[in-house]
């Protein structure tokens, strides 16, 4: 394992250490889509306690959930494929590792790239699997909401459903983003440089959509307009 290897790897476990954290820190922890989006579940919550007719809610959580479903399906496939490259024996990854793009290396090192990729994946996939279990808690709990009129009883029925929607999605997006750290890990197959710049392309990446992309700023805006409605008086 050469020295750039070695500074990939290193790279590689920061990224996936500090993304949260800086995501947190930035403009006050006021500046991502992943708090701006708290802000919209909780006028969704209440939006739909002023309703008498709810199905729209639900299926709109039945369709986060069917994307959950199909996400962890796919992470599962995906898991299986490098798993079989992975325990394929030497002759499979000798012919891995002649192949024209990838950097000359020890079988137990192209076994330790592999494993990198399968290990994310896995992590994914329990954050698909978690984020599908608290899904499924929302849908019961939409199918509990307080009528219209039990409006003494709304801000506490958002705080307890907020508190389970918003870490089902964060496990959701969690899984998501293993997908981009899972790519990168890739690169590593090819060399250690391929790695490198695919980790810092991939984070900067992911921080971009977060913090100034257009669906960041748009539901920057929204979540501007939704506690402005909050705060007006009736």
């Amino acid at each position: 394992m050469g020295l750039i290897d070695i500074v990939a790897g290193a790279a590689f476990v920061a990224c996936w250490l500090i993304y949260e954290p800086l995501l947190a820190r930035m403009n006050g922890g006021r500046g991502h889509i992943k708090i701006d989006m708290r802000a919209v579940r909780e006028g969704w919550v209440r939006r739909l306690l002023a309703r008498d007719n709810r199905i729209v809610d639900s299926n709109l959580l039945g369709h986060q959930l069917s994307s959950a479903s199909f996400f962890a399906s796919t992470n599962l496939l995906v898991i299986a494929a490098a798993s079989g490259l992975l325990f394929g024996g030497e002759t499979m990854l000798g012919n891995l590792g002649g192949l024209i793009l990838i950097a000359p290396a020890p079988v137990w090192l192209l076994e330790v790239k592999i494993a990198v990729v399968v290990v994310v994946l896995s992590l994914g996939l329990l954050d698909f699997i978690w984020a599908i279990r608290q899904l499924n808690y929302c849908l019961a709990l939409f199918g509990a909401a307080p009528e219209p009129r039990d409006s003494q009883h709304h801000e506490a029925f958002v705080r307890a459903t907020t508190s389970v929607l918003n870490p089902a999605y964060n496990a959701f997006n969690r899984g998501v983003r293993a997908y981009y750290f899972a790519l990168a890990g890739a690169a590593w197959i090819v060399s250690g440089l391929a790695m490198l710049i695919a980790i810092v392309a991939a984070f900067a990446l992911l921080v971009r959509r977060q913090t100034s992309s257009e669906a960041a700023l748009g539901l920057r805006e929204a979540r501007r307009v939704l506690e402005e409605m909050q705060r007006r008086p009736d």
